[in-house]
C-alpha cells in the first residue's frame, strides 16, 4: 500500500525530532535525514520509515514505534523506504516485538539480509507487503 492510500490524520517525525501533524497527504521524506509517517489501516497501526536508520537517526522511529506499541494491539513497520539499517534498528525491532504484535513489511534487500544473518527473521513476523502484514 502506498502512503496515498493511507487514512489520515498522520504524523511525521524528522531526524531532528520535530513533529508535524497534518490531515493532508504529503511526501514524508526529510531532506538529508530519516522520516516517519504513521496511520491506521485495516485495524493495524502502520509506521512507515524512510531513509537511513542508525544510532544518530533512530530517535523518530523509536518514538513512533514505542508510542504505537503502547496504544495499538497490532503494529506494522513499512520498511520499504529504509535505505540503510544497522544494529540500532535491529535492536529497536526486537524491543518493539517484545512489547507489541510487530510485523515488518516489505524490507529492502539490505534489511532483509541483516534480519537473515542475525536470525531475527525467524523471530519477527516479516511480510512481503503492508497488506499481508495488516491481515496476519
Amino acid at each position: 500500500m502506498s502512503i496515498d492510500g493511507a487514512v489520515t490524520p498522520w504524523r511525521t517525525s524528522d531526524a531532528d525530532g520535530s513533529n508535524e501533524q497534518s490531515s493532508a497527504r504529503a511526501d514524508a521524506h526529510a531532506p538529508g535525514g530519516a522520516a516517519v509517517v504513521q496511520y491506521e489501516w485495516r485495524g493495524a497501526w502502520v509506521v512507515t520509515a524512510h531513509g537511513s536508520f542508525d544510532m544518530q537517526s533512530i530517535k523518530p522511529l523509536t518514538d513512533a514505534l514505542d508510542t504505537a506499541a503502547r496504544k495499538h494491539p497490532k503494529v506494522v513497520l513499512d520498511a520499504s523506504g529504509i535505505t540503510f539499517a544497522d544494529s540500532a534498528l535491529l535492536n529497536l525491532l526486537i524491543l518493539t516485538h517484545r512489547t507489541a504484535a510487530l510485523r515488518v513489511a516489505a524490507p529492502p534487500p539490505q534489511l532483509r539480509r541483516l534480519l537473515e544473518l542475525t536470525g531475527t527473521d525467524t523471530v519477527l513476523q516479516v511480510r512481503a507487503t503492508v497488506e499481508d502484514a495488516a491481515a496476519s
